[in-house]
Protein backbone atom coordinates (compact mmCIF):
# COMPACT_ATOMS: atom_id res chain seq x y z
CA UNK A 1 0.00 0.00 0.00
CA UNK A 2 1.32 3.05 -0.96
CA UNK A 3 1.02 6.40 1.55
CA UNK A 4 1.89 9.67 2.71
CA UNK A 5 2.96 9.69 6.07
CA UNK A 6 5.28 12.09 9.06
CA UNK A 7 8.46 10.91 9.46
CA UNK A 8 11.33 12.63 11.44
CA UNK A 9 14.28 13.79 9.41
CA UNK A 10 17.79 13.93 11.00
CA UNK A 11 19.44 17.63 11.55
CA UNK A 12 22.04 18.54 8.83
CA UNK A 13 25.79 17.98 9.92
CA UNK A 14 27.95 20.26 8.90
CA UNK A 15 28.87 18.63 5.66
CA UNK A 16 25.46 18.11 4.82
CA UNK A 17 22.41 19.97 3.11
CA UNK A 18 18.94 20.02 3.85
CA UNK A 19 16.69 19.89 0.26
CA UNK A 20 13.30 20.43 -0.02
CA UNK A 21 11.69 18.46 -2.96
CA UNK A 22 9.80 19.92 -5.60
CA UNK A 23 9.38 16.70 -7.79
CA UNK A 24 10.07 13.37 -7.62
CA UNK A 25 8.94 10.34 -9.99
CA UNK A 26 8.75 6.81 -9.99
CA UNK A 27 10.82 3.83 -11.40
CA UNK A 28 8.56 1.23 -12.46
CA UNK A 29 10.74 -1.73 -12.24
CA UNK A 30 12.32 -1.14 -9.22
CA UNK A 31 9.10 0.13 -7.63
CA UNK A 32 7.74 -3.08 -9.09
CA UNK A 33 9.77 -5.55 -7.69
CA UNK A 34 9.88 -3.72 -4.05
CA UNK A 35 5.84 -3.98 -4.01
CA UNK A 36 5.65 -7.27 -5.49
CA UNK A 37 8.28 -8.35 -2.78
CA UNK A 38 11.08 -9.73 -5.50
CA UNK A 39 13.02 -6.85 -4.64
CA UNK A 40 16.55 -9.09 -3.37
CA UNK A 41 17.80 -6.30 -0.95
CA UNK A 42 17.42 -5.11 2.55
CA UNK A 43 14.59 -2.38 1.03
CA UNK A 44 12.10 -5.41 2.01
CA UNK A 45 12.03 -4.54 5.60
CA UNK A 46 8.33 -2.44 5.35
CA UNK A 47 7.48 0.27 5.76
CA UNK A 48 9.86 2.37 3.68
CA UNK A 49 10.89 5.21 2.10
CA UNK A 50 11.06 4.81 -1.57
CA UNK A 51 12.18 6.64 -4.84
CA UNK A 52 15.60 7.57 -5.78
CA UNK A 53 14.50 10.34 -8.52
CA UNK A 54 14.70 13.67 -6.45
CA UNK A 55 14.75 17.54 -7.45
CA UNK A 56 14.55 20.42 -4.96
CA UNK A 57 16.19 23.66 -3.70
CA UNK A 58 19.01 23.62 -1.25
CA UNK A 59 17.04 25.21 1.74
CA UNK A 60 19.74 24.69 4.88
CA UNK A 61 23.49 24.24 4.54
CA UNK A 62 25.94 22.84 7.20
CA UNK A 63 29.09 24.40 8.74
CA UNK A 64 31.12 23.42 6.32
CA UNK A 65 28.75 23.45 3.05
CA UNK A 66 30.12 26.64 0.60
CA UNK A 67 27.47 29.25 1.06
CA UNK A 68 26.55 29.41 -2.75
CA UNK A 69 25.18 26.09 -2.47
CA UNK A 70 22.44 27.83 -0.84
CA UNK A 71 19.36 27.80 -2.97
CA UNK A 72 20.24 25.71 -5.96
CA UNK A 73 18.03 23.28 -7.75
CA UNK A 74 19.63 19.90 -7.33
CA UNK A 75 19.14 16.34 -8.32
CA UNK A 76 19.52 13.84 -5.45
CA UNK A 77 19.34 9.67 -5.35
CA UNK A 78 17.96 9.91 -2.15
CA UNK A 79 19.44 9.42 1.18
CA UNK A 80 19.02 7.57 4.42
CA UNK A 81 18.33 10.77 6.64
CA UNK A 82 15.08 9.43 8.29
CA UNK A 83 14.68 7.87 12.44
CA UNK A 84 13.19 4.99 12.67
CA UNK A 85 12.07 3.84 8.93
CA UNK A 86 13.68 1.61 6.92
CA UNK A 87 15.14 4.57 4.39
CA UNK A 88 15.20 2.03 1.32
CA UNK A 89 16.69 4.31 -1.02
CA UNK A 90 14.90 7.51 0.36
CA UNK A 91 13.66 9.96 -2.57
CA UNK A 92 10.40 10.39 -1.46
CA UNK A 93 10.03 12.51 0.87
CA UNK A 94 9.60 16.66 1.22
CA UNK A 95 12.97 16.92 3.07
CA UNK A 96 16.04 15.34 2.68
CA UNK A 97 19.46 15.70 4.68
CA UNK A 98 22.08 14.18 2.65
CA UNK A 99 26.04 15.12 2.45
CA UNK A 100 26.48 18.10 -0.13
CA UNK A 101 28.85 15.84 -2.17
CA UNK A 102 25.92 13.94 -3.22
CA UNK A 103 23.88 16.22 -4.81
CA UNK A 104 24.09 17.26 -8.60
CA UNK A 105 23.49 21.03 -9.58
CA UNK A 106 20.93 21.00 -12.10
CA UNK A 107 22.85 24.11 -13.70
CA UNK A 108 20.55 25.29 -15.96
CA UNK A 109 18.10 21.73 -16.49
CA UNK A 110 14.60 22.40 -15.78
CA UNK A 111 13.81 21.31 -12.63
CA UNK A 112 11.15 19.33 -13.26
CA UNK A 113 13.27 17.35 -16.43
CA UNK A 114 15.61 16.82 -13.36
CA UNK A 115 14.03 13.67 -12.43
CA UNK A 116 15.01 11.96 -15.73
CA UNK A 117 18.92 12.19 -14.49
CA UNK A 118 19.22 9.17 -12.86
CA UNK A 119 17.76 6.26 -15.44
CA UNK A 120 19.49 8.78 -18.16
CA UNK A 121 22.50 7.85 -16.33
CA UNK A 122 21.72 4.20 -16.27
CA UNK A 123 21.49 4.14 -19.74
CA UNK A 124 25.03 6.06 -20.57
CA UNK A 125 26.34 3.97 -18.03
CA UNK A 126 25.56 1.11 -19.51
CA UNK A 127 26.13 2.19 -23.82
CA UNK A 128 30.12 2.99 -22.12
CA UNK A 129 29.94 -0.73 -20.63
CA UNK A 130 28.97 -2.21 -24.32
CA UNK A 131 31.55 0.39 -25.67
CA UNK A 132 29.12 1.17 -28.06
CA UNK A 133 31.24 2.98 -31.49
CA UNK A 134 31.47 4.09 -34.86
CA UNK A 135 29.81 1.81 -37.09
CA UNK A 136 28.43 -0.64 -34.56
CA UNK A 137 24.42 -1.75 -35.32
CA UNK A 138 22.65 -1.60 -32.39
CA UNK A 139 19.38 -2.94 -31.62
CA UNK A 140 17.37 -1.70 -27.87
CA UNK A 141 14.89 -4.04 -26.80
CA UNK A 142 12.02 -2.07 -25.19
CA UNK A 143 11.29 1.50 -25.48
CA UNK A 144 10.46 2.43 -21.60
CA UNK A 145 12.28 4.87 -20.62
CA UNK A 146 15.77 3.48 -20.49
CA UNK A 147 15.54 2.15 -23.70
CA UNK A 148 14.37 5.49 -25.12
CA UNK A 149 17.38 7.25 -23.67
CA UNK A 150 19.62 4.02 -24.80
CA UNK A 151 18.76 4.54 -27.96
CA UNK A 152 19.19 7.91 -28.35
CA UNK A 153 23.04 7.43 -26.67
CA UNK A 154 23.82 4.92 -28.60
CA UNK A 155 23.64 6.69 -31.46
CA UNK A 156 25.41 10.18 -30.19
CA UNK A 157 28.29 7.39 -29.62
CA UNK A 158 28.33 6.77 -33.61
CA UNK A 159 26.22 4.07 -33.70
CA UNK A 160 25.54 3.92 -37.30
CA UNK A 161 22.22 2.02 -37.01
CA UNK A 162 20.05 1.79 -34.30
CA UNK A 163 16.43 -0.12 -34.27
CA UNK A 164 14.63 -0.45 -31.58
CA UNK A 165 11.75 -2.71 -30.23
CA UNK A 166 8.34 -2.96 -28.10
CA UNK A 167 5.06 -3.79 -28.59
CA UNK A 168 3.61 -0.76 -27.28
CA UNK A 169 2.64 1.95 -30.44
CA UNK A 170 2.61 4.93 -27.85
CA UNK A 171 6.33 4.03 -26.72
CA UNK A 172 6.93 3.32 -30.35
CA UNK A 173 5.65 6.74 -31.10
CA UNK A 174 7.74 8.80 -29.03
CA UNK A 175 11.44 6.35 -30.28
CA UNK A 176 13.94 8.23 -32.72
CA UNK A 177 16.12 5.59 -34.11
CA UNK A 178 17.16 4.09 -37.47
CA UNK A 179 14.17 1.22 -37.73
CA UNK A 180 11.51 1.45 -34.83
CA UNK A 181 9.88 -2.21 -34.84
CA UNK A 182 6.29 -3.06 -33.39
CA UNK A 183 6.43 -6.49 -32.44
CA UNK A 184 3.05 -6.33 -32.19
CA UNK A 185 2.52 -6.35 -36.27
CA UNK A 186 6.15 -7.53 -37.65
CA UNK A 187 8.37 -10.20 -36.77
CA UNK A 188 12.07 -9.29 -35.90
CA UNK A 189 14.00 -10.91 -38.30
CA UNK A 190 11.76 -10.01 -41.51
CA UNK A 191 11.65 -6.19 -40.27
CA UNK A 192 16.08 -6.34 -39.90
CA UNK A 193 15.93 -7.83 -43.23
CA UNK A 194 18.97 -9.96 -42.71
CA UNK A 195 20.65 -7.33 -40.61
CA UNK A 196 22.97 -8.73 -37.72
CA UNK A 197 23.52 -6.50 -34.47
CA UNK A 198 26.80 -5.68 -32.83
CA UNK A 199 25.28 -4.81 -29.48
CA UNK A 200 22.06 -5.82 -28.27
CA UNK A 201 20.73 -3.53 -25.32
CA UNK A 202 17.88 -5.52 -23.46
CA UNK A 203 16.09 -3.12 -21.23
CA UNK A 204 13.03 -4.82 -20.57
CA UNK A 205 13.74 -6.82 -18.21
CA UNK A 206 12.22 -10.29 -19.94
CA UNK A 207 14.82 -13.01 -20.33
CA UNK A 208 12.19 -13.97 -23.64
CA UNK A 209 12.61 -10.97 -24.95
CA UNK A 210 16.71 -11.51 -25.16
CA UNK A 211 16.25 -15.11 -26.01
CA UNK A 212 14.30 -14.07 -28.92
CA UNK A 213 16.19 -11.60 -30.22
CA UNK A 214 19.84 -13.86 -29.94
CA UNK A 215 19.39 -14.92 -33.39
CA UNK A 216 20.22 -11.50 -34.64
CA UNK A 217 23.46 -11.01 -33.07
CA UNK A 218 26.82 -10.77 -34.86
CA UNK A 219 29.30 -12.54 -34.70
CA UNK A 220 31.43 -11.39 -31.58
CA UNK A 221 28.28 -9.18 -30.82
CA UNK A 222 27.85 -7.89 -27.43
CA UNK A 223 24.93 -8.10 -25.15
CA UNK A 224 24.19 -5.61 -22.38
CA UNK A 225 21.34 -6.30 -19.93
CA UNK A 226 20.21 -2.78 -18.85
CA UNK A 227 17.24 -3.79 -17.03
CA UNK A 228 16.90 -5.86 -13.74
CA UNK A 229 16.94 -9.51 -13.50
CA UNK A 230 15.66 -12.44 -10.51
CA UNK A 231 17.19 -14.97 -12.59
CA UNK A 232 19.49 -15.01 -15.65
CA UNK A 233 18.19 -17.67 -17.99
CA UNK A 234 18.62 -18.00 -21.80
CA UNK A 235 19.68 -19.94 -24.50
CA UNK A 236 23.08 -20.31 -24.39
CA UNK A 237 24.01 -22.07 -28.36
CA UNK A 238 23.24 -18.48 -29.94
CA UNK A 239 25.86 -17.00 -27.75
CA UNK A 240 28.34 -19.68 -28.31
CA UNK A 241 27.85 -19.91 -31.66
CA UNK A 242 28.86 -16.53 -32.33
CA UNK A 243 31.46 -15.82 -29.00
CA UNK A 244 29.08 -13.10 -27.29
CA UNK A 245 30.16 -11.42 -24.53
CA UNK A 246 27.47 -10.24 -22.30
CA UNK A 247 28.01 -7.34 -20.03
CA UNK A 248 25.91 -5.80 -17.04
CA UNK A 249 25.98 -2.64 -16.19
CA UNK A 250 25.56 -1.27 -12.49
CA UNK A 251 23.54 1.93 -12.32
CA UNK A 252 26.26 4.61 -12.97
CA UNK A 253 29.61 5.98 -12.41
CA UNK A 254 29.49 8.42 -9.38
CA UNK A 255 31.26 11.67 -8.42
CA UNK A 256 31.25 15.07 -10.10
CA UNK A 257 32.74 13.75 -13.38
CA UNK A 258 30.65 11.04 -13.12
CA UNK A 259 26.96 9.68 -15.04
CA UNK A 260 24.86 12.08 -13.73
CA UNK A 261 26.70 15.27 -14.32
CA UNK A 262 27.61 13.96 -17.66
CA UNK A 263 23.72 13.33 -18.10
CA UNK A 264 22.92 16.83 -17.55
CA UNK A 265 25.52 18.11 -19.68
CA UNK A 266 24.18 16.73 -22.70
CA UNK A 267 20.67 17.36 -21.61
CA UNK A 268 21.39 20.92 -21.17
CA UNK A 269 23.99 21.33 -24.80
CA UNK A 270 21.06 19.70 -26.83
CA UNK A 271 23.19 17.08 -27.54
CA UNK A 272 20.39 13.91 -26.64
CA UNK A 273 16.59 15.21 -27.00
CA UNK A 274 14.39 14.35 -23.87
CA UNK A 275 11.57 16.21 -25.15
CA UNK A 276 8.33 13.89 -24.72
CA UNK A 277 9.96 11.67 -22.40
CA UNK A 278 7.67 12.90 -19.52
CA UNK A 279 4.61 11.91 -20.28
CA UNK A 280 2.23 12.42 -17.01
CA UNK A 281 2.21 15.26 -14.06
CA UNK A 282 0.26 14.28 -10.73
CA UNK A 283 -0.08 15.88 -7.68
CA UNK A 284 1.63 14.85 -4.41
CA UNK A 285 -2.33 13.98 -2.66
CA UNK A 286 -2.99 11.64 -5.93
CA UNK A 287 0.06 10.08 -5.32
CA UNK A 288 -1.41 6.50 -5.00
CA UNK A 289 -2.92 7.78 -8.94
CA UNK A 290 0.84 8.40 -9.96
CA UNK A 291 2.01 4.51 -8.94
CA UNK A 292 -1.25 3.23 -10.98
CA UNK A 293 0.12 5.24 -14.19
CA UNK A 294 3.43 4.27 -13.64
CA UNK A 295 3.03 0.48 -13.06
CA UNK A 296 -0.02 -0.04 -15.05
CA UNK A 297 -0.56 2.56 -17.63
CA UNK A 298 1.68 1.09 -20.64
CA UNK A 299 1.41 5.10 -22.11
CA UNK A 300 3.40 6.30 -18.90
CA UNK A 301 7.31 7.05 -19.78
CA UNK A 302 7.73 8.77 -16.85
CA UNK A 303 5.32 10.70 -13.75
CA UNK A 304 6.52 13.42 -12.34
CA UNK A 305 4.92 13.71 -8.83
CA UNK A 306 4.86 18.03 -7.87
CA UNK A 307 5.23 18.26 -4.30
CA UNK A 308 3.92 21.52 -2.44
CA UNK A 309 5.87 24.51 -2.89
CA UNK A 310 5.23 25.68 0.92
Amino acid sequence: MIEIQEVSVAEPKAEDVLIRTAYTSISAGTERMLLDGRMPHPALSFPVVPGYETVGQVVRLGAAVPPEMLGQWVYVGGARCFKGINPAWGGQSQFISTEASRVVPLNGLAPDVGVILSLGATALHGINVAHVKSGDRVLVLGQGIVGQLAARLAKRAGASYVAVVDRIGVRLAASQADRIIDLSRESLEESLEGLRMDVIVEATGSMVALGNALPMLADHGRVLLLGYYEHFDTPYAPLFMREAQILIAREWDFGPKGDLPRTRDLIVNHEIDVSGLLTHRVPLESIRVAYRLALEDPSCLKVVVEWPCE
